[in-house]
């Protein structure tokens, strides 16, 4: 998922538009506040939920007005779409593209274990789980993307656990969508119940998932 940049149907242009590099330094000083407001409502959104969010902290957390963020996104479900956009795409960057180059699909699993792990220790990265438990079973927006990017992560596992199979580099057992759902299930619990206790929690969310996956804990080998 990609953030674009959407500004709400009464914003005004920035002073020093148009101009011998006043559109470049405008579209900077535009990208930087919106940064800076997507990793403030990350953080919020993690700490709080989305019913608990509050614009004008978002905005002061920040070092902005509530019409700076105003002038960036519509309401609080615009910003809360493009927070989550932008911590999955954090997540690609920092983990999800090591994964990708890993060619064996056993070390690809193991690899996303440990990245995922480290990523979650910073606290915009809880926002996924937040929202995914509050909006459970509610037809909202919201709740829609957050099931869509935890479907494409699941998914993603039952290549790489297909492939393992097929190489022989890992047992047969559940079906595939169920042993990706418990390999998730197991990663997530793991990084949430060991918040802020590093490196255990990299250590043991790739022994929770190599038992998922009925490898040793030891060897990543077939056990």
């Amino acid at each position: 998922m990609h953030v674009r940049n959407r500004f709400g149907p009464d914003s005004q242009p920035a002073p020093g538009g148009p101009g011998p590099g006043g559109g470049r330094g405008t579209q900077a000083r535009s990208a930087r506040t919106r940064a800076a407001l997507l990793e403030s409502a990350a953080r919020g959104l993690s700490r709080y939920g989305y019913g608990n969010l509050v614009l004008a902290q978002v905005a002061a957390d920040a070092g902005f007005t509530r019409g700076a963020l105003y002038h960036q996104f519509k309401d609080k479900q615009e910003l809360t779409l493009a927070a989550l956009g932008w911590v999955l795409d954090t997540w690609q960057e920092e983990v999800g593209d090591a994964v990708d180059r890993e060619p064996d699909p056993v070390a690809a699993l193991l690899t996303l274990a440990r990245g995922h792990a480290v990523f979650c220790r910073r606290e915009v990265a809880r926002i996924a789980i937040a929202l995914r438990l509050e909006f459970t079973g509610q037809d909202h927006p919201v709740g829609v993307a957050v099931e869509r990017a935890y479907d494409v992560l699941v998914e993603h596992c039952v290549r790489f656990i297909d492939s393992g199979r097929a190489a022989g580099a890992l047992p047969p057992g559940p079906p595939t969508r169920t042993l990706a759902l418990a390999f998730v299930g197991a990663l997530e619990g793991t990084v949430v119940a060991l918040a802020g206790q590093a490196p255990y929690d990299e250590l043991l969310a790739e022994h929770a998932v190599t038992g998922v996956l009925g490898l040793s804990p030891a060897t990543g080998s077939r056990s």
